[in-house]
């Protein structure tokens, strides 16, 4: 039997073949504008597994007949971006030279800074694939020089498509199985099929599920075991109970979590379910999030247990975050209510005669809501778990 994965063997070579992303690759969207006009630019592909961020790359690079590289952040270091900057072209090549950086998230801030003159200057054309939120984990000053290009996950019917392109002979309910686990992953569905037929020849429901044996299959970012789990995790925490909360920890790792999200989610929760209770719980979780950036797997997971078991202990208090939400739901309510004049802004002599500023006292006890919400209470600081 042929060794070539199943994906890499039925993957596109033009836009014409590719399925998915029409906001991206339709008519008049920006990406087949670039790729039929040969417009030279760097930028991030944003979205979750297996929509097409490699392929497009590709079929980038091919068109504008690129020097074309492939890196991966998790393994690549400045030295091997350096040794491609200063490789020449092959004679094959007239075009830019392209690196693609797939999982770009994953470089730190030296790494991510180290390319920012050979972007700037044109040198090296960024291609960068990632999975997280690029505002998060892309330095500002590189992020500045790309464009962000955000990928949806394929619908059932994008799918369907990709798995007909494989042309591995099956039944209605098997294709519609596959398309269920794989969560709008194409690399997943044509992995599942291209496992089952290597080891039972015929793909069927029944031989699928002998085949999913990995666990980590079963908490795919976005799926619903991601949302079971981290929903456990939090509500275990809520519970005041460290060991459940550990042990929800534990699954989101082992099965390839982001420690970084885990970590945001933990922020969030110091302050929403903690409050003013124990104030030190959002200067906790904040170190607890940057430890998770600067040190990484495994490691880090001690970083994380640290910080849940201290939220879990901690008294909960949810008065800040209920203040929040009635008093957003107060503005969408009332609209741009008049300030009162005696706390407005008067930098200028006319502001200062119509009474703007007048009277102001900084320590005062009147009430500084807008006339008509005066006496209004959103902060209600009663201990509330």
């Amino acid at each position: 039997m042929d060794t070539t994965p199943l994906a890499a063997s039925i993957r596109p070579n033009t836009l014409s073949e590719f399925v998915g992303q029409a906001h991206l690759v339709g008519p008049d969207a920006p990406i087949r504008i670039a790729i039929e006009q040969k417009y030279v630019s760097s930028f991030i592909l944003w979205g979750p597994p297996g929509v097409g961020k490699t392929t497009l790359a590709r079929i980038y690079a091919k068109a504008l007949n690129a020097d074309y590289h492939e890196l991966s952040a998790v393994s690549a270091g400045k030295d091997d971006i350096r040794k491609i900057i200063d490789e020449k072209s092959t004679l094959f090549s007239d075009g830019p030279k392209i690196l693609f950086l797939d999982e770009i998230h994953r470089f730190n801030k030296a790494q991510q800074d180290f390319l920012l003159p050979y972007v700037e200057s044109g040198q090296l054309v960024l291609i960068g694939a990632t999975t997280e939120n690029p505002s998060f984990e892309v330095i500002s000053a590189l992020l500045s020089r790309l464009r962000v290009f955000t990928l949806k996950e394929l619908s059932e019917e994008e799918l369907g498509t990709i798995i007909e392109r494989a042309a591995v002979p099956m039944d209605a309910d098997t294709k519609t199985f596959i398309i269920q686990i794989a969560n709008g992953d194409a690399r997943q569905a044509l992995s599942l099929i291209d496992t089952t037929r290597r080891y039972y020849k015929d793909v069927t429901v029944e031989n699928i599920t002998k085949s999913l044996q990995d666990t980590r299959l079963r908490f795919d970012k976005g799926g619903e075991e991601h949302h079971n789990t981290i929903s456990a995790f939090i509500k275990s925490m809520r519970a005041s109970q460290p060991d459940a909360a550990l042990y929800y920890l534990a699954r989101m790792l082992e099965a390839g979590g982001d420690p970084k999200f885990i970590a945001r989610r933990m922020v969030i929760f110091a302050s929403e379910d903690i409050g003013m209770e124990d104030p030190q719980a959002l200067v906790l979780a904040n170190a607890v999030f940057r430890a998770v950036e600067v040190i990484g797997m495994p490691e880090c997971g001690i970083n994380l247990s640290h910080g849940v078991i201290y939220l879990s202990q901690a008294p909960k208090n949810k008065a800040a975050y209920n203040a929040y939400n009635a008093v957003m739901d107060e503005v969408k309510k009332s609209g741009n209510l008049p300030i009162p004049l005696k706390i407005r802004n008067a930098p200028t002599k006319l502001m200062k005669d119509i009474g703007y500023g007048a009277g102001y006292e900084k320590y005062t006890e009147e009430d500084l809501l807008p006339e008509k919400l005066k006496g209004k209470k959103f902060y209600k600081p009663s201990k509330e778990k």
